[in-house]
């Protein structure tokens, strides 16, 4: 195979809505690099392949059975000419200076992987604050030399380190994990991951509290499966704001506690409710108290969002903390199937 600069590997699973405008933004590159454009479709039954081969033969089709984005992705990297493989998602459109912003930090020879940013034109409340939390993970990664976690929505590694490592995992199903697995795995073995802020794709963040709840609680669910394997970073890493985590402490204290006040005040313990009353107004202020940082940043960028950032935070500790009892009796007390 005649080598290449990079490969740009696009994962898809009946993406016919998206993959036009997708793989159109990686086509018009503006780059004097060498590369190419891989679509790893995994088993779609809609019109993606069809719409892919339609913008002509600069797009390499690879096709499997429907095995999940970490497989699709897998695939595409074994079948790369690239010496660097570029990953992003089939929702997301490249700046036109994406691929060259990735590719920048890998005149580095010590450089094994590469994070680029989410921005979204999106103007709904949920889309607005998903991509405020985003951004206060990003102002953390800026300020390290090095990180520990490369989203696979805009990812790239070196091909020989990527295949070396066995690529992503394919235990994670759905787009669960897979990719800080093997960011964590990466970082462990003292390879050097880099943040490259000016990499940017856009994406369509939920639009709605119900999907922004609902990808919280599966994110924690898959969250299990990680820490079971790299127990070190339930403690910390380069993109979680320990707040974050005592969110979720103060959270599981409060089930108890608002259960015991409950059952006082049914069966009339009044010195006991008093004291669970105290108690839980303690957790409330605690909590708001881990609130401030982000809640701070989000009032100056958007008053309005502001304002409902620490309810919005308490609603995704809740959905949070039941996705990672959940993850916890699915992944570890029972096999999964």
């Amino acid at each position: 195979m005649f080598p290449m600069d990079a490969s740009v590997i696009i994962p898809a699973c009946n993406e016919e809505k998206s993959i036009a405008e997708c793989l159109q933004s990686l086509l018009g590159q503006k780059t004097g690099k060498s590369f190419e454009v891989i679509l790893a479709d995994d088993g779609s039954a809609d019109r993606t392949i069809e719409i892919a081969k339609s913008l002509g033969k600069n797009v390499r089709i690879l096709e499997q059975r429907h095995r999940g984005p970490a497989a699709a992705r897998n695939l595409g990297a074994r079948n790369a000419k690239g010496d660097v493989l570029v990953f992003v998602d089939a929702d997301c459109v490249a700046e036109k200076n994406w691929l060259d912003e990735m590719l920048k930090p890998f005149s580095d020879p010590g450089v094994a992987g590469v994070q680029g940013r989410y921005r979204t034109r999106q103007k709904s409340l949920m889309a607005r604050f998903t991509q405020l939390e985003i951004e206060d993970r990003y102002d953390l990664m800026a300020k390290r030399e090095s990180i520990d976690f490369i989203g696979s929505y805009s990812a790239a590694y070196r091909k020989k380190i990527f295949l070396e490592f066995g690529g992503f995992n394919e235990e994670f199903r759905t787009s669960s994990g897979e990719d800080t697995d093997l960011s964590y795995g990466l970082s462990s073995f003292g390879k050097k991951l880099v943040f490259a802020p000016k990499a940017v794709v856009f994406h369509s963040h939920p639009e709605t509290l119900a999907a922004y709840l609902k990808t919280k609680f599966f994110r924690a669910y898959w969250r299990i499966l990680l820490y079971k394997k790299h127990r070190i970073k339930m403690v910390k890493d380069s993109y979680t704001r320990q707040s974050l985590k005592a969110q979720i402490i103060i959270t599981y204290a409060a089930f108890p506690a608002l259960a015991l006040l409950f059952l006082a005040m049914a069966f009339g313990f009044r010195a006991e409710a008093k004291l669970l009353v105290q108690f839980s107004i303690f957790l409330a202020l605690a909590f708001l108290l881990a609130c401030v940082k982000l809640t701070g940043k989000v009032i100056a960028k958007d008053p309005l969002l502001g304002v409902l950032t620490p309810f919005l935070l308490a609603l995704r500790s809740i959905v949070f903390s039941l996705g990672l009892l959940y993850g916890f009796y699915g992944l570890v007390l029972k096999r999964p199937t």
